[in-house]
């Protein structure tokens, strides 16, 4: 049996994922730990009763110290994330970190965490966008020497981080099959009068508006024809069944920094 602590319960997504682990329990997996931050008028509430799902004597606490688990599912905010890893360090706990937004040395970091600890991070959990990465990188060995790259990403209001970190990846995923630095090509906004447009730049344009929950398109425009790759996804569930499906698979898994292209057997040299 495998034992998960959530952090962030009180987040959307802290709850849709407290869902998809009860949901999951004839899996071999058992939520024990359920964490929100200090002063939180939720703490000591059960977390099933929460989410509406009745009590499962899971009760929510103010830090991962006071939670008994193996596995902590992350999907909360930068410092608390990196607070969390410390605390799993020190400790010899596994992590699914969902958390989008890490600078390269925060990066650096959690990779080097990889050396002691399991650990699956990736910017998108779900299975469907997951396996567009895949594709996109056949899309860009045929599409990309007579095309302008563009990638248009829409979430709700909320969101802080822009360009999202599904939009980010997506363009690392171009830019490292065609030999190219994302830091050096990528265009963040365009305004006023300028230039034509160099090809060899992949723009960003990013939408912020009411609840949804991310659409993210790739456009590859070229002389004559347009193709684009779309992923929308309607539910926060099908990132919260992705980081499960994650933890599933990291139970017997040695230290490493692992990503969902691991999870889902997609990586070109595990074909």
């Amino acid at each position: 049996m495998l034992n998960i602590a959530i952090a962030g319960v009180a987040g959307r997504m802290g709850r849709t994922l407290i869902q998809a682990v009860v949901n999951a329990s004839q899996d071999g997996i058992h939520l024990t730990g359920a964490v929100q931050r200090p002063g939180s008028s939720l703490l000591a509430v059960d977390a099933g009763e929460l989410v509406g799902i009745g009590r499962i004597n899971v009760s929510v606490v103010a830090s991962v110290d006071q939670a008994d688990f193996d596995l902590l599912i992350d999907f909360t905010t930068i410092d608390s994330t990196l607070a969390n890893l410390e605390y799993c360090l020190a400790n010899g706990k596994a992590m699914v970190i969902g958390t989008t937004g890490f600078s390269d040395s925060e990066k650096q970091t959690l990779a080097c965490a990889g050396d002691s600890i399991a650990i699956v991070l990736a910017a998108n959990m779900s299975v469907g966008m997951n396996l567009c990465f895949h594709l996109l990188k056949q899309m860009s060995e045929v599409l990309a020497a007579d095309s302008d790259i563009e990638i248009i990403e829409t979430h709700h209001r909320h969101k802080v981080d822009s360009p999202s970190g599904t939009a980010l990846r997506l363009g690392e995923v171009i830019a490292d099959t065609l030999g190219r630095d994302l830091n050096e090509v990528a265009v963040y906004g365009r305004e006023g009068i300028a230039r034509p447009r160099d090809r060899e730049t992949i723009g960003f344009a990013t939408i912020r508006g009411g609840d949804v929950v991310g659409d993210h398109t790739v456009l590859f425009a070229s002389e004559g024809e347009r193709v684009e790759l779309t992923h929308k996804a309607s539910s926060r569930m099908t990132f919260a069944k992705g980081a499960v499906r994650a933890a599933i698979w990291l139970a017997d898994k040695p230290a490493g920094c692992y990503d969902m292209q691991d999870v889902l057997g997609l990586r070109a040299d595990a074909l």
